[in-house]
């Protein structure tokens, strides 16, 4: 008999949190999103302290997920086609600081796969000669945001869109 597999956590920011949130759940292996803030100094930080900008957080999505259905390496592949990862500050229509593009590792592998492949971007010239702006930082505290938050476009029967690019 084989062992299970043991679950794992990732944790991005790609722009709001609603549309990325609501893109992970859709894929298999997948076992549970949570949006909310990290990155920050703030403890505790409300979803109208993180909005100003001034907190220093981003909004986030933790994701548990099953890495014998899905790997890191595709979950990295999933995050960087959502959003564009040359922007600074902002995704589509939401601008500042907390909406910028971020990976949160949680242990080495994860940071050296996520290095590998944010620099593919750029030998590959994904975005052309635009710099690769996402940032890849250690995980650090996750504070999950307010209940009305969770789940939103489930809630409002909403579908959902994903921030592909710059607002210029």
């Amino acid at each position: 008999m084989t062992s299970p597999v043991e679950l794992q956590r990732a944790t991005f920011a790609a722009g709001c949190f609603f549309d990325t949130e609501a893109a992970f759940r859709r894929i298999e292996g997948v076992i549970e999103t949570v949006v909310g803030y990290t990155g920050g100094s703030l403890p505790e930080p409300t979803y109208e302290q993180v909005i100003t900008g001034t907190t220093g957080h981003v909004e986030a999505v933790g994701i548990v997920y099953d890495p014998g259905v899905i790997t890191y390496d595709l979950l990295l592949e999933i995050f960087r086609t959502m959003h564009d990862p040359t922007c600074t500050d902002g995704q589509g229509g939401y601008s500042g600081s907390q909406y910028r593009s971020v990976i949160f590792y949680h242990n080495e592998d994860q940071r050296k796969t996520a290095l590998t492949s944010r620099d593919s971007l750029t030998t590959r010239k994904i975005y052309g000669d635009r710099p690769i702006l996402m940032e890849i930082l250690p995980a650090s505290q996750f504070w999950p945001a307010e209940e009305c938050h969770q789940r939103f476009y489930e809630k409002c029967a909403q579908g959902f869109c994903t921030s592909r690019q710059c607002d210029e």
